[in-house]
């Protein structure tokens, strides 16, 4: 049985450790200390491993594995040439989109926020330029048009699992890893999320549409969340996914709490939202 090392963070990408549990998973490399995909690999007695890579000591615990094969997902940590090769069948990445759509760091936030009917999850080699390798495998889905970032996330990465167990269980029969390039001509890019994408302005809101899709996609971070007068005080207001609202200090509620809550105020609020039934 080849010999695989899993790099990957977040809880999401479980699915994907499970599928190569039976199919020679050696070792798995996070960036993250601590947190459920941790609890999991202790659980299950999954070698692991916390590093960056930028210590040699990664190198050397990879070389004394002698691996044939990686998959990375969700690592968020950029994979130096010097561990690309060392493994003869190079190192596949599941990344949650159809590429070339939306390649980058945020794909699932930009998938939500285009309001498209489809996406998927693809399979690619990795090379030394981002999101760039050939397509290996890839599997679409359908979208029911209310998932949030960590739904999507979660349906991508699942999808991804089962692709990923057939083409572990396909090398370790001895087939060679068929690939086909990338149509770069139609790419298209996702940008690094930052807390000031969650803004909004309420003298100046966006179209109901826009904002609900900003609501599920910016959840749980950065959220989106903007600056409102309750009474005589100043607060920072949450707007969540499934009709919640969160008052600064406070715990989250529905919009009927908030406008019982909070009176005229709240219910002017919504209404520029175009919240309201």
């Amino acid at each position: 049985m080849k010999k695989i090392v899993f790099f990957g963070s977040g809880y999401f990408v479980i699915p994907v450790i499970k599928a190569l549990q039976d199919q020679g998973l050696m070792l798995v490399v996070t960036n993250e200390p601590k947190g459920r995909l941790v609890d999991y690999l202790k659980k299950h007695k999954i070698p692991y491993m916390f590093s960056q890579l930028k210590d040699a000591s990664t190198i050397e615990k990879i070389k004394e594995i002698n691996p044939d094969l990686a998959i990375l997902a969700s690592f968020g940590v950029y994979v130096p040439d010097a561990i690309i090769n060392m493994f003869p069948q190079g190192i596949l990445n599941v990344h949650p989109s159809l590429l070339p759509e939306f390649k980058g760091p945020s794909p699932v936030q930009f998938t939500i926020l285009s309001g498209t009917k489809k996406t998927g999850v693809t399979i690619i080699q990795m090379d030394d330029e981002f999101d760039h390798g050939p397509i290996v495998a890839h599997k679409s889905v359908d979208l029911a048009g209310n998932e949030t970032s960590p739904q999507l996330l979660e349906l991508l990465f699942e999808a991804g699992a089962e692709l990923i167990k057939n083409i572990a269980q396909d090398v370790n029969s001895g087939k060679k890893i068929q690939s086909i390039p990338q149509d770069h001509k139609k790419e298209t890019w996702s940008i690094e999320i930052e807390k000031k994408d969650g803004k909004i302005d309420l003298s100046n809101p966006p179209e109901k549409t826009e904002l609900l899709r900003k609501i599920r996609a910016y959840f749980p971070w950065p959220g989106v969340h903007l600056t409102v007068s309750l009474g005589e005080k100043t607060k920072i207001l949450k707007l969540m996914p499934s009709d919640i609202v969160q008052v600064e200090g406070k715990k989250p509620m529905s919009y009927k709490d908030f406008v019982n809550g909070y009176g005229k105020d709240a219910k002017i609020i919504l209404e520029k939202l175009s919240l309201l039934p």
